[in-house]
């Protein structure tokens, strides 16, 4: 059994059924609760800067907690160079807290953007000595400490009645901390990851490569995620999620948008100064993609699968490829 979401990067331009911000907003509700019907279990959104896709994460994921029950609320990720963790601290507790317990956060480092030292735009500059991923993982730290209910900011006695000491941050939701995830790209950031307490989340690019086909090097990663998590007592059980792109091809209109997309391959390039390996789409009939999926290394390490979803081609249609992972899929790859 694994549990089954979906991940939209809210794309939105002219000539989609996308067509502004506010169309990407509303139909990302609109999709959580109709996945919500169908019995997916997560609803998961990307988040970029400067870009015409989804930014600010909590106004969305409260009003996906305001119109659904069941369905995991998540992120994959938030990109932690640009936020102020202690107003993220409080964002995501209320967020939390309306969902009633559901928020998956996954939070990490990004990935290349438009903008040029675009966390500056925001106020944020590494510090003397320090690279954007520790600027990131710095802002992580704080935001972690601040929702398991550390102290960050010292009372003023004339205003607390005399009492002194280090106030927290409120709203909190007492089981968030259980439930943060790291976005890791590389070997080496997943037994980080371990250290740290945090859930992994691996997506279709890893930011290394040693030859071997995408799945082996990230069930590589999960393994040594699981080796490491299993040196500390952390008093609870990982989670491992991926990301995949699934299309099954059941109708002409699949065939249409996505029928040159079969019999992809792994692609290797250069990005950030190295090489970087990014996973195959799978496209093709369900029976076909269930025999792949049920092969591939680091799904069948992973406890969850989350399928990309083109939002840019609207509700209806994106409920209809969700419908069939589901039912002509899942259950061939021993999913359900």
């Amino acid at each position: 059994m694994k549990k089954i979401g979906f991940l939209s990067f809210g794309h939105y331009g002219p000539g989609t059924a996308t067509p502004t911000a506010a169309d990407a907003l509303t139909q990302m509700v609109e999709l959580a609760v109709a996945a919500e019907e169908l019995g997916v279990d997560g609803a998961y959104l990307r988040v970029h800067h400067f870009a015409p896709q989804f930014a600010s994460p909590f106004p969305l994921l409260s009003a996906m907690a305001a119109r659904t029950s069941r369905i995991e609320l998540g992120t994959g990720v938030i990109d932690m160079r640009y936020e102020n963790p202690l107003y993220m601290a409080e964002e995501a507790a209320a967020a939390d807290l309306i969902s009633g317990g559901r928020l998956q956060l996954g939070i990490s480092r990004g990935s290349p953007e438009p903008a040029l030292n675009g966390a500056s735009a925001f106020g944020y500059v590494p510090g003397e000595g320090e690279t954007d991923a520790d600027m990131a993982r710095e802002h992580a730290r704080i935001f972690r400490l601040a929702i398991a209910g550390a102290g960050v900011a010292e009372a003023d006695p004339r205003m607390t009645g005399g009492r002194r000491g280090r106030l927290v941050i409120e709203p909190r939701s007492e089981t968030l901390p259980e439930r943060i995830w790291w976005g890791s790209g590389t070997r080496a950031t997943a037994r980080w990851t371990a250290e740290q307490g945090m859930n992994l989340m691996s997506s279709t690019l890893l930011t290394e490569d040693t030859g071997v086909p995408f799945d082996e090097l990230q069930a590589e990663q999960i393994a040594l995620f699981r080796e490491e998590w299993a040196k500390h007592d952390w008093g609870r059980e990982p989670r491992v999620s991926v990301s995949r792109s699934v299309i099954p091809i059941t109708t002409d209109t699949d065939r249409y948008y996505f029928g040159r997309e079969r019999d992809s391959e792994d692609q290797v390039g250069w990005l950030d100064g190295g090489l970087a390996r990014f996973g195959k789409s799978y496209a093709g009939e369900p029976d076909v993609l269930a025999k792949q999926l049920a092969e591939d290394a680091a799904v069948r390490a992973a406890d969850t699968v989350l399928v990309t979803l083109p939002n840019q081609l609207g509700v209806d249609y994106n409920v209809h490829l969700l419908e069939s992972i589901l039912r002509d899929v899942a259950p061939g790859a021993g999913w359900r």
